[in-house]
């Protein structure tokens, strides 16, 4: 409930996860991990799309 509060706010919304994991992704080992498997599962996603058309 507290988090929905801050929630549509520009700076602290939700919106910025994102793009502090990314961020954070330069110092931190787990946000690089999870910054990769995100590269990897949207690269597999874009490479089965361009398959089937």
């Amino acid at each position: 409930m507290f988090g929905g509060i801050f929630g549509f706010m520009p700076i602290a919304g939700f919106w910025m996860l994102p793009l502090a994991i990314l961020v954070l992704s330069v110092d931190i080992p787990f946000a690089r991990r999870l910054r990769r498997r995100v590269e990897v599962w949207w690269g597999r996603r874009k490479q089965n799309k361009t398959k089937l058309h």
